[in-house]
């Protein structure tokens, strides 16, 4: 090799945004004029710079360069130290290049920015901001974020609290700002918080924001509530000073028992044991005594309740029951229970088919599916089943099927 270099000094230390020099001297050892030309390789070429570019040194003699290094005040620029090398290429020998390596260390610079994403939030019982946190140095950060507010409006919930962020990255801190008090009705406040980064060494970055805490009610709202109570207030008033007196001429409609379904046979010298049984109710239920009214499936007299039969004048059925029968929203156990028939004696507008009904001897077995719909003794309506009637006979011959 015909060329001897040297790089004074061998290790140099830069700031970032700033520049450093170091000196390259070589002489041409060899017996002919050359050339040599020089290119900085390596992670700092971007950064270096070599003046002059090319060198012509007769045989025995030195001459020098040098190399400026300028790295920008970037995360690029990372900090610590870098291998950095010239290639130096001779023009009369090209397959005689030499490449002198050195070191640059660049040291570190820290630089955060932060922004609130949007800077003002709205709500009624809460804000959700995002504060972004920017590392614009050239080394790892670690921060870590708190809320402030004069007078302690706010509470704040901030996920992450610390966060570690890498040169040329950004972090993303969540918050939940909620109002200590609610405001029901009014208008918007505002209410200035400010979020702080604080890192080890340096001082506090401060990030200003608004929270808008709307009412939870509108004004317009309040207002068309105050009027509407005023309303009331004014209505209700009138009407005890001015109520209307209302008087029904209605009165209640006396309905007739028939005295039995039977016709008595008076043909017949010595009546059947049937009639002889039936005869002392029958007597009994003579017009002259009131009929079973509307109310409480209507009631009759206790010494006709053996019979059971259907008025041909408003075809109903009147028949004795069990005390208490208890009277159901449709014919099933399992439904709800309208009232009771606490007579013995009642009367019953139609029948209709429903759930097996049940007796309540245990020798007697279920029943049929019969029903009869009648009006029970606390004014509502209700299905009975056909268990709870002494009739013989079930559906009872006359009664008309419910639709």
């Amino acid at each position: 090799m015909s060329l001897w270099t040297s790089l004074e000094p061998a290790s140099t230390t830069v700031a970032p945004g700033s520049t450093a020099t170091v000196r390259l001297r070589l002489r041409n050892t060899g017996d002919v004029v050359d050339e040599y030309r020089f290119r900085p390789v390596g992670a700092l070429a971007p950064w270096t710079t070599v003046e002059p570019a090319a060198l012509r040194l007769y045989p025995g003699t030195t001459g020098a360069v040098e190399l400026t290094f300028a790295p920008p005040r970037t995360p690029d620029a990372a900090a610590g130290p870098h291998p950095y090398g010239v290639q130096i290429t001779p023009t009369e020998h090209p397959e005689a290049t030499t490449v002198p390596e050195g070191s640059v260390t660049v040291t570190p610079f820290t630089e955060i920015r932060a922004e609130l994403v949007p800077p003002t939030v709205r709500g009624r019982f809460r804000g959700r901001p995002r504060l972004a946190v920017d590392n614009l140095g050239n080394t790892r950060v670690t921060a870590s974020v708190s809320g402030s507010d004069n007078g302690g409006q706010l509470s704040y919930d901030i996920r992450p609290s610390n966060v570690q962020i890498e040169p040329g990255r950004a972090a993303f801190v969540k918050t939940v700002l909620k109002p200590r008090q609610i405001t029901w009705f009014g208008t918007a406040e505002d209410r200035p918080y400010t979020l702080g980064i604080t890192r080890s060494g340096d001082p506090r970055l401060d990030v200003d924001g608004t929270y808008v805490q709307k009412s939870f009610l509108p004004g317009w709202l309040a207002t068309f509530f105050g009027l509407l109570l005023a309303l009331a207030i004014t209505f209700v008033m009138l009407w005890f000073t001015y109520a209307p007196k209302v008087r029904t001429l209605a009165q209640e409609k006396q309905v007739a028992v028939a005295p039995s379904a039977l016709p008595e046979d008076t043909s017949s010298e010595e009546p059947a044991p049937e009639e002889s049984e039936a005869s002392g109710p029958a007597e009994s239920a003579e017009p002259d005594s009131p009929a079973a009214t509307e109310e409480g499936g209507g009631s009759g007299d206790a010494e006709t309740a053996a019979e059971c039969a259907v008025d041909e004048d408003d075809g109903r059925l009147y028949c004795s029951n069990t005390p208490d029968a208890t009277g159901y929203e449709k014919r099933s156990y399992d439904s709800a229970v309208r009232g009771e028939l606490e007579t013995e004696y009642s009367w019953f507008e139609c029948w209709g088919h429903g759930e097996q009904t049940r007796s309540d001897h245990e020798d007697d077995g279920d029943g049929d599916d019969i029903w009869y719909w009648t009006k029970l003794d606390n004014g509502s309506w209700g299905n009975v089943a056909s268990s709870d009637l002494s009739a013989e006979q079930h559906p009872v011959p006359g009664l008309q099927e419910c639709r």
